[in-house]
């Protein structure tokens, strides 16, 4: 199987190297091209994955590319993982909005449309480049937002499928909680991309969400940052993205106190390019578990698997709702299990969602589409839409001041801005 990585030169791709590398079982990859326009970065992470897969004796081979056409060639699957803009984009994503008073996140709120923004039209670029040499692969979208990406993706009529660590994430907690091993743990999870919900966790399919709250309500708690006594009442785990609306201006203020994300992976990054650089290294480096995205690599390998094998298992994934939740249009990209075949990613029954929950899936689903229209056809009235329309924003004044903030902000990156309209 050959792989192409787009965004291969990013300081995560050891991990998910990593994953391929005690996956092999599940996945026989043959050749990994890393694609990547920073020819430094790309050299020093192709290096570091040769070394990784030598060393745990995996056959593959490690390849680069600058271009899509020239990385993708004869690929079965393509997975997408691009910053555009890289950390300094996602600075001002995450600094400009607490300027206004809201929360400063990369994915969600205004920081989140920053980035859909940006992100939208050069994915696209790459998708119809991907479908000119690989026409059967599939695209694994792992680029945040990855809701809305995989909307335009899957609008566009590429095959596509959107990946989030949310999930796989809580499973595994879940199951070191447990004391079990994870295959046996299965969740009850929905809503949309970071903006999550797990109503049930499934224990050789029994549900023992209630005994799991009951004897680790707390260690739950602390990991999503929310009360123990709310996520009781609830009788749900929001996943840690429900901060940012069920503790927003506590959120805001902790986020004013100190520094920003994207200033610590910067730093982390720069670290973690010197371990590649050093010939001797040919493991993960456990600084690269500050870096996000835990347990990427084991979600990747095995939707590749299935999608490649025709597996048939069950999934979280992002995928077309059609009816699967009935208080949203068929063409919204929604996050739940799905059963992964050959022929893509079918999302399974859900139980109905209660209104409080429906009620902020609608709410935010209605922004993606606005977020969308603004990232496809541009102007700064669309922007302030979207941003209108968002929960964690909601006020015309700021909405407006909004916009033109993050319109003048991202003005390299967004053609139809060039004129100032």
């Amino acid at each position: 199987m050959k792989l192409a990585v787009v965004g291969g030169g990013s300081t995560y791709t050891p991990e998910l190297i990593d994953g391929f590398a005690r996956l092999r079982h599940e996945l026989p990859v043959s050749r990994i091209t890393l694609v990547d326009p920073d020819e430094r970065r790309l050299a020093l992470v192709a290096a570091m994955s040769a070394r990784m897969l030598a060393r745990a004796g995996h056959p593959a081979t490690v390849h680069t590319a600058t271009t899509v056409e020239d990385g993708a060639a004869g690929a079965d699957a393509v997975l997408l993982q691009l910053r555009v803009g890289g950390q300094a984009a996602r600075g001002v994503d995450e600094t400009l909005p607490l300027e206004c008073g809201c929360v400063g996140q990369e994915t969600t709120g205004a920081g989140g449309l920053a980035k859909a923004l940006r992100t939208v039209p050069v994915v696209l670029d790459i998708a119809a480049r991907v479908a000119e040499v690989a026409p059967y692969a599939w695209i694994v979208d792992f680029t945040n937002p990855v809701g809305i990406v995989t909307r335009a993706l899957l609008d566009a009529g590429h095959r596509a499928i959107g990946l989030c660590n949310v999930a796989i994430g809580f499973q595994r907690r879940f199951a070191a909680a447990l004391g079990v091993d994870p295959g046996r743990v299965s969740l009850g999870h929905v809503g949309l991309n970071h903006l999550t919900w797990e109503r049930a966790v499934y224990l050789d399919g029994a549900d023992v969400l209630p005994r799991l709250l009951a004897e680790h309500g707390e260690s739950v708690a602390r990991d999503i940052g929310l009360p123990v006594e709310l996520i009781r009442r609830l009788g749900v785990v929001p996943s840690y993205y429900l901060r940012y609306f069920y503790e927003h201006d506590a959120v805001v203020a902790e986020q004013r106190a100190g520094a920003s994300r994207a200033e610590q992976v910067a730093h982390l990054e720069e670290s973690l390019l010197a371990m590649y650089a050093d010939p001797a290294v040919d493991t993960k480096p456990e600084l690269l578990e500050r870096r996000g995205g835990a347990f990427y690599s084991e979600a990747a390998v095995a939707l590749v698997a299935s999608l490649a094998g025709d597996r048939g298992d069950t999934q979280v994934v992002n995928v077309r709702n059609g009816g699967t939740l009935p208080f949203l249009p068929p063409d919204a990209v929604i996050e739940v299990p799905a059963r992964v075949g050959a022929a893509g990613a079918v999302p399974l029954p859900v139980a109905p969602v209660p209104p409080l929950y429906a009620g902020l899936i609608a709410h935010v689903s209605a922004y993606e589409d606005l977020a969308l229209d603004a990232a496809l056809r541009g102007g700064a009235d669309r922007v302030a839409d979207a941003l209108l329309a968002h929960p964690l924003i909601g006020q015309a004044t700021v909405a407006a001041q909004l916009a033109r903030r993050l319109v003048e902000a991202n003005r390299p990156f967004l053609p139809w801005a060039g004129d100032g309209r």
